[in-house]
């Protein structure tokens, strides 16, 4: 039927830019021929044959990328009918995702640090049993975590394009599913991994309904998912402004859900603590690259015209995920939790940039995006050195002394978490300072003043690890700390680098994070 009607000319196929979405082409290209290695491939060439054509795929990905920023128009375009715009935000966003990727994988890859590798032999044996105790000292290595790191990816880097919400929907399934099972294949702790899957397989379910819902009643309102169209009817139509509020609050609750934003975090301490720690790395640095990608987006296109009416509740929003990540962060003894609470606490610093709504504004979140990512990926590739005969010693107590043992760890480790606290002369203070600069011009003093306040807060926590690491006795038979191999070397320094490189020389960065506006 459909070939009848193209042939009557009452169809007709779409224009597709393929050089403009060539980099995400490839990352799911990449991802399906990953597929058929672990089908086909045998047991023993699978690890070297996926890390290969990973690291591959993103060069090639990243090479693509460059070559069409060179010549990409001023203001953007959309193709695959209007489906996804490839504007400077995008290529921003696609250019940081691509940034993070290489270090993620390299820590997921790596089988120095956990002899065999982070993740478990065989995901089908029970936790507890025999068998499972026995392939903790075995060197396999589940090597589908690599097609699903790849599809993740590509789901990322198609939901911070997404230009109308059906399109956006689809790529947060994307990204989301692989992310529920690699959280859950966790070598040691099997049990705590595999809880970290399902909670957020259940929150990530909930999320994803609200966010269709919300979706079903904009289409209602709208006659239309295209962001575009709903910016229109919401400046100029004669409807109740019911069913445009009630679908937009849905759909916001969906992607703050994402982005860890407080109160829609709850799932964020329990699944950075259970899931393998290159996943949590992954997470924390790309998910919310995507997550924001996408709030912005929706933000700015959809609903501009009516930020008079949302705004003071997602000011309440960046105020509570503020006051949760820097209070209850106070009370963790863990560290992977502790860098959780972190991460609901810099998202509500995000979304005071993302409420600025002005140029300055979605450039300093883009920059912000970036600087986030590298740092926290660096951290968790530190937190994976420090191991007891358990596996990781994550408890704050063995990083008591810490200095002793190894000072170039802990040095490394401190710079992190000053950059994180946003300290001068690193990335985490040149990315809150444009922030809270964006937001100051946009009327918006007494959220900056909060948020200083709580970063002040915030500030205690990490300054409380140096002070056990440097100050503190350590124990006796305490944790050692693991000599990491060529990848995670390469992940932590390549984080460490960027840090200091963003936070004594940024002009590139924020150039090109402000080099133009979203595409519609």
């Amino acid at each position: 039927m459909l070939g009848i009607l193209a042939q009557q000319g009452q169809i007709s196929a779409p224009e597709i830019a393929y050089d403009a979405i060539l980099p995400v082409l490839i990352v799911l290209g990449a991802a399906c021929v990953s597929v058929l290695f672990e089908a086909f491939l045998p047991r023993h060439m699978r690890w070297p044959s996926q890390v290969l054509l990973s690291l591959t795929a993103l060069a090639a990905a990243g090479v693509a990328l460059a070559v069409y920023v060179s010549g990409s128009p001023v203001k953007g375009l959309t193709t695959l009918s209007g489906a996804v715009s490839v504007d400077k935000p995008a290529l921003f966003l696609w250019g940081t995702l691509l940034a993070l990727a290489l270090p993620a994988i390299l820590l997921i890859a790596d089988r120095s640090v956990e002899p065999g590798g982070a993740f478990v032999a065989q995901a089908a044996i029970r936790p507890g049993t025999v068998q499972d105790r026995a392939q903790v000292g075995s060197t396999g290595m589940q090597t589908e975590v690599f097609p699903l790191a790849l599809f993740a990816l590509g789901g990322m880097m198609t939901f911070c394009a997404a230009n109308d919400l059906l399109t956006m929907f689809i790529a947060l399934e994307v990204l989301s599913l692989p992310l529920y099972l690699m959280c859950g294949l966790a070598r040691r702790r099997r049990l705590l991994s595999q809880e970290a899957a399902v909670k957020y397989f259940l929150l990530g379910a909930f999320s994803s309904a609200f966010f269709l819902y919300g979706l079903a009643l904009l289409y209602g309102y709208a006659g239309s998912v295209k962001l575009a169209d709903i910016a229109n009817a919401a400046a100029g139509s004669d409807r109740s402004d019911m069913l445009l509020f009630a679908g937009m609050g849905l759909l916001v609750v969906g992607l703050l859900f994402k982005g860890s934003v407080g109160p829609f975090h709850t799932w964020t301490p329990d699944v950075y603590q259970g899931a393998p720690t290159p996943v949590t790395g992954f997470m924390a640095a790309c998910t919310k690259v995507a997550a924001f990608g996408g709030i912005l987006r929706v933000l700015t296109v959809g609903f501009e015209s009516t930020s008079w009416e949302w705004r003071g509740v997602l000011w309440a929003v960046a105020i509570i995920s503020m006051a949760i990540g820097a209070v209850l962060g106070l009370t963790q003894t863990d560290v992977k939790r502790m860098i959780a609470y972190s991460s609901v606490a810099h998202a509500g610093f995000l979304l005071v940039g993302t409420l600025a709504m002005t140029e300055q504004g979605l450039s300093g979140t883009l920059f912000y995006l970036l600087a986030y990512g590298f740092t926290t990926l660096a951290a968790f590739g530190v937190v994976s050195l420090v191991r007891d005969a358990k596996g990781e010693a994550t408890h704050l107590s063995a990083w008591a002394g810490l200095a002793k043992r190894s000072p170039v760890l802990a040095g490394v480790f401190t710079f992190l978490l000053l950059a994180l606290a946003g300290i001068p002369l690193t990335s985490g203070f040149v990315g809150k300072f444009v922030v809270f600069s964006a937001a100051l011009r946009d009327g918006m003093a007494p959220l900056v003043v909060i948020a200083l306040v709580f970063s002040a807060v915030a500030a205690f926590f990490y300054l409380r690890v140096v002070v056990l690491m440097y100050f503190s006795k350590p124990a006796p038979e305490g944790p050692t700390v693991t000599v990491p191999g060529a990848f995670t070397t390469a992940a932590i320094t390549l984080g460490v680098i960027i840090t200091l490189l963003l936070g004594v020389a940024p002009a590139f960065a924020l150039d090109w994070a402000g080099a133009g506006a979203f595409a519609f």
